[in-house]
């Protein structure tokens, strides 16, 4: 299928419209009743907060499929299915995350490839970005370099950015010249490939926010060095408690 086609060559696709509307009122719905009667309840390690002490500032949940039978649920139909079209064998679902830039204070999102995180070989998987809001380039819209998915894992180093502890340590500003801008409406949905090279600016509107889920999938192909990226985690975890961001 064409879309296929533009995934294997670009890295990444554009769906429009991949949620209508009342598919997006039934997630919103499910959305705050999770923030409401879920998020105290999770593991400090799922949820991100730009300052703990203010409720109002969550920045992120992680693994949202495994504490709510609605997130199951829709992690593992259309998304799922469109990810094992795109990667053309059966995938697992690994995560399904909320993504909050808050109007003027949401930090950039350094470049990056997802594939860095998971530690599979071979990096056979993608991700899911789907807007909740409408997103442009003043609010933080993604931004991808078509095609760098072709030229295997780059050199990452640690990053201060909450939610996204490493990036491309040696991305330069003639990449960034070379990047594919992608605004979004609510219920639009891009998906990439782990290896492809992404980052997205700081939400400079100061009034709109920049909401999102995000879902990945691992090719059944990929094999997962778990101990490695436990340990990974535990050390994230611990940096980031002592931080007070979770």
């Amino acid at each position: 299928m064409q879309r296929m086609k533009m995934f294997d060559e670009n890295g990444f696709v554009a769906m429009p419209q991949f949620c209508n509307s009342a598919e997006l009122s039934s997630i919103e719905s499910a959305l705050a009743r999770f923030i409401d009667e879920k998020v105290s309840q999770l593991p400090a390690e799922d949820v991100f907060y730009e300052d703990k002490s203010k409720p109002e500032s969550l920045k992120q949940i992680q693994s949202m499929h495994e504490h709510d039978d609605f997130f199951d649920g829709f992690m593992n139909s259309s998304p799922k299915r469109l990810a094992e079209e795109l990667l053309g064998e059966p995938v697992v679902g690994k995560n399904l995350q909320y993504f909050n830039k808050p109007p003027g204070t949401g930090q950039a999102t350094p470049a990056h490839q997802d594939g860095y995180y998971f530690m599979l070989e071979p990096c056979r998987a993608l991700t899911m970005w789907m807007a909740l809001d409408p997103v442009d380039e003043e609010n933080g819209c993604v931004r991808y370099l078509r095609g760098s998915h072709l030229d295997g894992m780059r050199p990452h180093g640690r990053t201060q950015t909450l939610g996204f502890s490493q990036g491309i340590a040696n991305f330069g500003n003639n990449e960034s010249r070379e990047e594919v801008p992608c605004p979004a409406n609510p219920g639009d949905l891009l998906a990439h490939h782990a290896l492809t090279i992404h980052r997205a600016d700081a939400n400079l509107s100061p009034t709109r926010s920049r909401r999102a889920l995000g879902f990945i999938f691992y090719g059944g192909s990929a094999r997962e060095d778990k101990a490695a990226h436990e340990t990974y985690q535990r050390k994230l975890a611990s940096e980031m408690s002592a931080e007070g961001k979770i």
